[in-house]
């Protein structure tokens, strides 16, 4: 069996334990593991093992007067806000019998609840059981609690996602200055590199727990045994972790097969994730349309071209959108995949000969044209099935994913794409001529208030995509009068931009912390300005205990132009190096007394260390999220090397360019969401 089916195997058996419940049930469910659910089947599947309606876990739903039984599907831990949660829904129910599913592992609630994570037994469970049965009126009624690792997303057979993780985001030196003074009493850690787990908040800790733990649990459905390597600060707490996992022992003992895993900071390299030089349609998808409800990793698509509904408010409130994924359409899936792993040119062509073939099984009168593809042509070929039912139903999958692409080569979004990679090749040649205060005064001109600007214009949250591009490209700056002046003029000009909003966007309203315009005063732009300046100069320090990989971009000379080299590829170049040298920023994670032993004698004996390339298979994961076009950048840096190795990346997400605003400067990286 290949790694690739044993994953998608893993994801599989863990929601078959769900839907061997779900008969005669109403079913509440989390967005996360909606989200999960929703690349592994859909809800396709809880209706098909019987569920009666399938409902959000929220206060506001309940069951029917004659729906005696419930099905919790949750991401978090049992006690405080979700507890309350289920609390909530069952009073206002009439259930008898309740079965609960955690993502979280029992051994974590144990740690939550301050108790060893050693102990026997699932006393927590049953705590909560107790609980459930309380809350139901009748103590006689039945209430099951389970943990179930539903954490990982089938996104393509060589690439899978975490929604459970999705703001799982590497630390960054203001997280530093915060875990500093968290323990004034306690020596101060003089980098990231230096922090602990013990020293980090216990959500955190919690959390990084739960993925070393699902981690650990999709090794153990493959009998798997791991050596763990990591590239950064954050990425090494997590390896460190799951590398002396307790319940990991006894299964490396007897795994029959063996794999490296190499956990990356995103941090490391942010300019891959903002920037525009990615040649992907799937990338430029989650960019151009908007995103489903409740989800990081898919988009809506506007289904009303297939009806003969007028394009208006109530005609989008009766028709469901489609989607990306179509994990139980073969065809559908199939284009896809190759979709994700293709150029965007390539890409488009592939939409036109999928849609074609659709048509001619279907023997719908299709007009085939060759050279360039248009949105008007797919369009054309779309509306040959709008009134034919079966025709549709036949090639649903296919049918969302051309008008996904339909809609993206007409947005607006694709235009600004093509500025944004044109300013990008701009920056990439300043920095070969100039320094950080220099290109921060090119910056300038091009934020403008909303009175001024016009629709080629960037707005404020474009602008903040921009300065993490300039701010992370060269690494480590030199502070400077010069630098700090030209931040200020920066500052002022964004300060006056947000205010002038007339409606802030949820991102400007989680970063200033204001729900409205009328809210947001001056003072309040200075200091969520100011803040994120903060972190912008951290990020300029992210690569600066480095030693190896301490550059994404090359200056160039006057021949060659200065150029971007992503940090994924030069750590995959590495690990499939013909002379496997020891690596040097990819650090080997030891799993107890045998490994420090041999890293001990390795320094005067010659012991081999261990290496990435030692194993058939190669599991990388992106800390932070990863784009499709770095996902297919691995493909052909590991094809280029005609290695027999096998490998999959696994990530917090999928990435689209503001997606990182969001997760640098309005994600609460040390104390995330987990329940409590």
């Amino acid at each position: 069996m290949s790694i690739s089916i044993g994953l998608a195997s893993f994801t599989q058996q863990a929601w078959d334990k769900v839907l061997s419940k779900v008969k005669k049930a109403v079913v509440f469910m989390d967005d996360r593991c909606a989200e999960s659910l929703h690349w592994n089947g859909g809800a396709q599947r809880l209706f098909e093992a019987g569920a009666q309606n399938v409902k959000q876990f929220s206060s506001f739903e309940a069951g029917g007067a004659k729906q005696p039984k419930a099905v919790f599907v949750v991401s978090t831990l049992l006690k405080s806000r979700t507890a309350d949660v289920v609390k909530d829904i069952i009073g206002l129910s009439s259930f008898q019998y309740c079965v609960v599913f955690t993502t979280v592992a029992h051994s974590i609630h144990l740690l939550a609840n301050n108790a060893s994570p050693e102990m026997e037994g699932r006393r927590v469970f049953e705590q909560f059981e107790e609980k459930i049965c309380e809350w139901m009126g009748d103590m006689n009624y039945t209430a099951e609690v389970m943990h179930v690792p539903l954490f990982l997303a089938p996104v393509s057979p060589h690439l899978h996602i975490a929604p459970a993780f999705g703001s799982v985001f590497p630390l960054v030196s203001q997280d530093l200055d915060q875990i500093n003074t968290s323990r004034p009493d306690k020596k101060k850690f003089g980098s990231l590199a230096d922090v602990d787990l013990h020293s980090l908040p216990p959500e955190l800790q919690i959390q990084i727990k739960s993925l070393a733990s699902g981690l650990n649990a999709m090794f153990d459905f493959l009998h798997v045994r791991e050596e763990c390597f990591a590239v950064g600060p954050t990425s090494r707490i997590i390896a460190g972790e799951l590398a002396n996992h307790p319940q990991a022992k006894n299964r490396r003992k007897t795994a029959q097969h063996k794999a490296s895993v190499v956990f990356i900071d995103r941090t490391l390299d942010l300019t891959g994730a903002v920037g525009h030089h990615g040649d992907n349609l799937v990338e430029k998808i989650l960019s151009a349309l908007p995103e489903l409800s409740g989800h990081n990793n898919d988009v809506m698509v506007d289904m009303l071209e297939l009806t003969s509904l007028q394009k208006n408010e109530d005609s989008y409130k009766m028709i469901a959108p489609g989607h990306l994924a179509q994990p139980n359409d073969p065809a559908a899936q199939a284009l896809w995949e190759s979709i994700l792993n293709m150029k965007h040119k390539e890409a488009v062509m592939e939409v036109r000969r999928h849609l074609v073939e659709a048509a001619s099984k279907e023997n719908l009168p299709i007009k085939m044209s060759l050279g360039r593809v248009t949105p008007e042509q797919l369009s054309s070929y779309i509306h040959l099935f709008k009134n034919n039912f079966k025709a549709m139903q036949n090639h649903c999958g296919t049918l969302q994913l051309s008008l996904a692409t339909v809609q993206t080569l007409r947005s607006p979004q694709l235009t600004k794409w093509d500025s944004f990679l044109a300013f990008e090749r701009l920056l990439l040649q300043a920095f070969g001529d100039s320094d950080l205060p220099e290109v921060l005064k090119q910056i300038l001109p091009m934020i403008k208030s909303k009175r001024e600007r016009t629709d080629d214009d960037h707005s404020p949250e474009d602008l903040l995509v921009l300065l993490v591009y300039v701010y992370s490209l060269p690494g480590e700056v030199v502070l400077s009068k010069q630098l700090e002046e030209a931040e200020l003029e920066v500052k002022k000009a964004l300060v006056k931009a947000v205010c002038d909003e007339p409606e802030l966007s949820s991102l400007l309203q989680r970063i200033t912390g204001c729900l409205s315009s009328t809210e947001l005063t001056l003072d309040k732009a200075h200091i969520a300005v100011d803040k994120m300046f903060e972190t912008l100069r951290g990020v300029t320090k992210s690569r600066a205990h480095m030693k190896q990989f301490r550059a994404v971009y090359s200056p160039g000379d006057s021949v060659h132009q200065g150029t971007y080299r992503p940090l994924l590829k030069q750590v995959v170049e590495e690990i499939f190096h013909p002379d496997r040298p020891d690596p040097v920023d990819i650090v080997h994670m030891s799993a107890g007394l045998t490994d420090l032993l041999k890293t001990g004698f390795s320094m005067f004996m010659k012991v081999s260390r261990p290496h990435p390339s030692d194993h058939p298979l190669l599991i990388l994961f992106v800390v932070g999220g990863v784009t499709p076009s770095e996902v297919h950048l691995i493909k052909e840096v590991v094809s280029s090397h005609k290695s027999a190795l096998q490998i999959i990346v696994l990530s917090s997400r999928l990435l689209k360019p503001l997606d990182i605003p969001e997760l640098l400067f309005a994600t609460d990286r040390l104390h995330p969401d987990i329940g409590m």
